[in-house]
């Protein structure tokens, strides 16, 4: 009897053990990039007298949110260059060339964090910037972060934008020409669990 009942008892530490493990390790909240609700659009200077817009119409990511330990939270994104989109064909033919985008050498722009810490209404995100093979550190603050359960699916959803000059990235100086040097990316983005 004595012998059930040590097998008992190790059975219900190790039974306790794993579920604390994976309880722990289940801390964060996993979350797909969600296209249908979110947007990566641009916008540059033309002759420093207007805006040209634009925007990426293929995008993809996950976000890891830790409401617990918000350092352990994980950010990433990965911009398709092939999809840019200016409502203007000829000029998004022009943006793909090797001259601007070069999209068949660098094919993605992406984001993947490496330091997250939560501030009042969002998050403070610092991380890889890749942009026409160069990559640089940068910081993004990420406003929203609240959840939101529509249809069984649970949603939350950040904005953020940042200033990025082309000439850092590798981009032909010589070719900046009409459009300006720096451009204005804005990110919208919701992102979906069960």
């Amino acid at each position: 009897m004595q012998r059930y009942y040590k097998l008992f008892v190790l059975t219900l530490a190790i039974g306790t053990f794993v579920w604390s493990v994976s309880k722990s390790a289940s801390a964060a909240d996993e979350y797909a990039y969600d296209l249908v609700h979110s947007s990566v659009s641009f916008k540059a200077r033309h002759l420093d007298i207007s805006w040209i817009h634009g925007r990426f119409n293929e995008v993809e990511g996950k976000f890891s949110l830790d409401r617990e330990n918000p350092s352990k939270s994980t950010f990433q994104l990965t911009i398709k260059t092939e999809s840019v989109d200016t409502a203007n064909k000829a000029r998004d033919e022009h943006l793909r060339q090797p001259d601007y985008f070069d999209t068949k050498q660098f094919p993605t722009i992406e984001f993947k964090s490496t330091k997250a810490k939560a501030i009042d209404g969002g998050y403070e995100v610092t991380g890889d910037f890749t942009m026409h093979g160069k990559t640089k550190q940068i910081t993004l603050v990420l406003k929203g972060g609240k959840e939101h359960t529509f249809k069984d699916v649970k949603r939350v959803g950040f904005s953020t934008e940042l200033s990025v000059k082309r000439s850092d990235y590798g981009f032909d100086p010589k070719a900046i020409g009409a459009i300006g040097d720096e451009a204005l990316i804005l990110i919208d983005c919701e992102g979906t669990r069960k």
